[in-house]
């Protein structure tokens, strides 16, 4: 299947920002991995290299968010289920030699403080997803507040994990948030 030209550059600049966060990616070196040239680059992203940043945030977002869905709908059980997540993640990391961390996360922090359309779609992504650890768990039979407090800690406990378990090149610290998170979620019911 062949891919547009905008869709190359937006999954090339995912995995760069991804890989060296959104400060070690230069736009030239984007539309190299992209194989598209620096004039195709502009002409889809006039706002350079924010906008592309901010395409290939919410690239990683839907991608992410699929993955998510997959681990969450892979148990009956809400807490396995929260602890199949933090064990794909943790697989997932180990197989990149400790370097396919969340690119969200990673930018989210090299943005930080500003009031930027990257820091606006980091945001949007987390509230998804902790909206989607939300609703698997209400669809279990967890009250709404409970279940949108929760999808909150789960998020956060396990972007939290994921810097961990690169930091030390472990999946530990990852497969012992997905025993807690199952633990507590296993409170609620």
């Amino acid at each position: 299947m062949q891919t547009s030209t905008r869709d190359r550059i937006v999954v090339a600049a995912a995995r760069l920002v991804q890989r060296q966060g959104y400060v070690g990616t230069g736009i030239k070196q984007i539309a190299k991995e992209a194989e598209a040239t620096l004039g195709s680059v502009y002409h889809f992203f006039p706002g350079g290299k924010e906008a592309v940043a901010v395409a290939a945030i919410r690239h990683s977002d839907e991608e992410f968010a699929a993955i998510l869905r997959e681990a969450l709908d892979s148990e009956d059980d809400p807490a396995a289920a929260v602890d199949a997540c933090a064990r794909l993640l943790a697989t997932a990391l180990r197989e990149s030699g400790w370097v396919d961390g969340c690119p969200v996360t990673a930018t989210a922090l090299e943005t930080l403080g500003t009031d930027s359309e990257i820091q606006r779609a980091c945001a949007a992504a987390l509230r998804g997803w902790q909206d989607l650890v939300a609703t698997r768990l209400m669809a279990a039979g967890l009250a709404a507040d409970d279940a949108r407090e929760l999808g909150g800690t789960v998020i956060s406990t396990l972007e939290g994990a994921e810097v961990t378990a690169q930091v030390t090149r472990s999946e530990e610290p990852l497969l012992q948030a997905g025993r807690q998170l199952a633990r507590l979620v296993r409170t609620y019911r």
